[in-house]
């Protein structure tokens, strides 16, 4: 439980992080100083970590193909403790369009090797979501992650440090396809 007893800010990034452009590869879309280090046995169950990211993202027209996004732990950050599932980009060519994710993550079991593990919600809202209105109406959709029933992710040793990160991947390489973070925090929810 945190000490204070009501939820606290662990971390909030005070930078922009680097663009993740043209690649399918899964990368970290924080900045370096944004990846927060919980210590040792900082997880129990029952334990929630709220991830909170915006910024900005641009897409190709057509086939702007898909976006995931992932909550990382492990020593490397290296176990996507927590994936979004595909969520279909927006047709519509969209240029630094703003962009607003929340993540829940709550433990479900604990332990060392990969015997930790837990559950995710996230809401993504943006205009370069397929579910977005046309630019010329009111309003942008909220997009629930996963799409399918939420599922209890990958294991982890929640006995030894975990860096926690956020992390966004394409299904297209386009140079078009970009996404940064502007606002970041991670906040212990109980």
């Amino acid at each position: 439980m945190s000490t204070l007893g009501y939820a606290q800010c662990l971390i909030a990034s005070q930078v922009d992080s680097t663009a993740l452009t043209n690649t399918t590869t899964a990368t970290s879309i924080l900045p370096a100083a944004a990846r927060f280090s919980l210590p040792a046995n900082f997880f129990y169950i029952g334990k929630q970590l709220l991830m909170k990211a915006s910024g900005r993202i641009s897409t190709v027209v057509t086939t702007p193909g898909n976006i995931t996004f992932d909550l990382r732990l492990g020593p490397t950050s290296n176990i996507a403790a927590f994936t979004s599932g595909t969520s279909a980009l927006n047709v519509t060519a969209q240029t630094n369009t703003t962009w607003d994710l929340e993540i829940l993550y709550t433990c479900r079991a604990i332990g060392a090797s990969t015997s930790a593990n837990g559950l995710g919600v996230a809401k993504w809202i943006s205009r370069a979501s397929l579910n977005a209105p046309a630019t010329t109406t009111l309003g942008v959709g909220t997009v629930l992650m996963p799409d399918t029933a939420p599922a209890v992710g990958t294991g982890f040793d929640s006995t030894v440090v975990n860096i926690a990160d956020l992390f966004a991947t394409f299904s297209v390489a386009n140079a078009s396809n970009s996404i940064l973070t502007h606002q970041y925090s991670l906040w212990d929810v109980n």
